[in-house]
């Protein structure tokens, strides 16, 4: 099975690579290979390597960024997704592409399935609400939430560094849903592949909380492997405390329930993966 595989140093795109199975011959492409935006240069390479198989962890991320950047996040989150998946008709490959819990506004009560009405906020979750519709009804659709990996730049490794530096954190408390650990994030596309599926599937880690929750869960597990000296206070705000100029779901839970039923596997707790993520990145120096 040969598999091209976007974001290639990003932190799915790595996970993916270290957790391919056997049988499947890599090309890893990244912007010093190819530039998404560049749909005839992406084409082509597309055309070249002829893969069976393409998993889309590329994105444009900067969520607050993308408000008065959206052209450029639309061609990287919708555009490429559309080269992507006619190339695929073309050959009769197919396309794995990863979304968001963005694409939802918050207004839920109960977690989002994967056939729930979209609504997003921002410019990033529009543009990757527009990349979602490229697909075929052929290809696979993952939506995730909050990932993060060792060595990778996110909210983890960025609450460390801060921890490390100030007595007191102020961390929103009112926004919901659940972290993911890009390695069971990555094992699970590679499961559902293997599996065949098609459609829109979910996944993110098991359990609920906060940022806040997880701020609090990431200082004492950090300091109880010495990668934080002593855990400063963390204080809990609102989203109107902390004014950001992209707007975020309030609420934006993920149902993994037919993602687990069909791989067959049981989900692990965002605090377990948590941990596990933690001891890779000690181990990280």
């Amino acid at each position: 099975m040969k598999v091209l595989i976007t974001g290639a140093k990003g932190q799915l795109g790595g996970a993916l690579q270290r957790t391919a199975p056997g049988d499947a011959v890599i090309s890893a492409i990244d912007i010093d290979d190819v530039d998404l935006t560049e749909s005839a240069i992406l084409s082509a390479r597309i055309e070249a390597d002829a893969p069976d198989l393409i998993l889309n962890a590329a994105a444009y991320t900067a969520v607050d960024k993308a408000e008065e950047d959206e052209d450029l996040a639309r061609a990287i989150n919708s555009q490429a997704v559309a080269v992507m998946a006619k190339a695929m008709e073309r050959s009769g490959g197919k396309l794995v592409h990863v979304s968001t819990d963005f694409v939802f506004d918050g207004s839920s009560a109960k977690a989002y399935a994967p056939d729930a009405k979209r609504a997003p906020l921002s410019a990033y979750g529009r543009t990757k609400a527009e990349g979602e519709d490229h697909l075929r009804e052929t290809d696979l659709l993952v939506r995730t939430a909050w990932v993060y990996e060792a060595g990778g730049a996110n909210f983890v490794r960025t609450m460390i560094r801060l921890m490390n530096e100030r007595d007191e954190l102020s961390i929103v408390s009112d926004q919901i849903g659940s972290p993911t650990w890009a390695t069971g994030l990555a094992r699970t596309i590679w499961g559902l592949v293997d599996k065949g599926a098609q459609g829109t599937f979910h996944h993110s880690d098991a359990g609920v909380a906060s940022w806040y929750d997880f701020a609090v869960a990431i200082a004492e597990e950090a300091h109880a492997l010495g990668l934080i000296q002593s855990p400063p206070k963390i204080r809990p705000i609102t989203s109107a405390e902390y004014p950001t100029p992209a707007r975020r779901p309030s609420f934006s839970l993920l149902d993994c329930s037919a993602t687990r039923r069909l791989i067959g596997d049981a989900p692990v707790h965002w605090r377990e993966n948590l941990r596990t993520m933690l001891k890779e990145e000690a181990s990280l120096g």
